[in-house]
């Protein structure tokens, strides 16, 4: 009786700690981080958009990317229960159907902030949150495909929060090489994806999604991921030279270099190497992001 008790008790009022857990403030590093590199590459003055700024960081973070957090963390709860069984909702300290309904208020929260800060923003707001609930809900589940799933957080988290950045500031569309450039290196984050489905092979396999870890094989994926990462910044490269950018050109490409030394122990054992390998190797990707980023803003076409 008293062991129900409890289990209702959390079922209908989730600890606070826990909802923290369950929106990962971990993972709102890189989107977060890309934001900046949007807000650096606009080249706009901060002046009187500050409350802009703040929103934007909101929304990039706790909002946006703890929402999508939450609902991966909800239709994915039969997986974590084998990968991550300590995880808020498969260990049942967010029982009943609170998952669903914090991913329901985060995504409403955030449509609403969005909205105060500009058309462009909620746009991009708008699409990250379909993307988001289309990654991990059926009937897409675009998490299912080892290669649509990585491309579709990829350009959510490197993508579009880039692009609020520049939005915030500018206040409009952003400059066409901007939006080049973000391209590129959301392509590039596909790679850094695939690496992170490493750790996750035991309980894919078991539910039947089909990451490329699974499908390829291991190796074969990690030579893929690191090809993906390499060419897209190589795009950046030519793309700071052709715009006469040099210094961030040169930037990016030393950066790029280290990656590549990198690469080779990552590649000796993939699996082992991965989480090695995010810790430096990712770390100096989004070095060179934030080198590109203040080529841009100094840019004048």
């Amino acid at each position: 009786m008293g062991q129900s008790a409890v289990s209702t008790s959390r079922a209908a009022f989730p600890a606070a700690r826990d909802i923290v857990e369950l929106l990962k403030p971990i993972t709102w590093f890189p989107p977060m981080w890309a934001f900046m590199c949007g807000v650096v590459s606009s080249g706009a003055a901060f002046g009187g958009r500050w409350p802009f700024l703040i929103a934007g960081i909101a929304l990039t973070g706790p909002l946006v990317c703890g929402t999508s957090q939450a609902v991966n963390d909800w239709f994915d709860r039969h997986v974590d229960a084998i990968n991550q069984p300590e995880r808020p909702i498969p260990s049942e300290r967010i029982g009943g159907t609170w998952g669903l309904r914090i991913a329901i208020a985060g995504t409403l929260l955030s449509i609403l902030v969005a909205a105060f800060v500009g058309f462009w923003v909620l746009a991009a707001t708008a699409l990250g949150l379909a993307c988001a609930w289309a990654y991990s809900a059926p009937p897409f589940r675009f998490k299912a495909s080892g290669w649509i799933g990585p491309a579709v957080v990829a350009l959510t988290y490197e993508g579009l929060t880039w692009f609020t950045g520049a939005a915030v500031m500018a206040g409009a569309l952003p400059r066409s090489e901007i939006l080049l450039t973000l391209l590129l290196y959301s392509i590039g984050a596909h790679g850094i994806m695939t690496l992170n489905d490493f750790k996750a092979v035991e309980g894919d396999t078991a539910t039947g999604l089909r990451s490329l870890p699974v499908t390829l094989g291991v190796a074969r994926a990690a030579r893929l991921a690191c090809a993906v990462m390499a060419l897209a910044q190589v795009g950046v490269i030519a793309l700071l030279l052709v715009l006469g950018l040099g210094t961030s050109a040169i930037a990016v490409t030393i950066s790029l270099v280290a990656q590549l030394a990198l690469m080779r122990t990552l590649l000796l054992d993939p699996a082992r190497n991965a989480p090695w390998y995010a810790a430096r190797g990712v770390t100096l990707y989004v070095l060179g992001m934030l080198a590109a980023a203040f080529g841009l803003g100094g840019y004048i076409g």
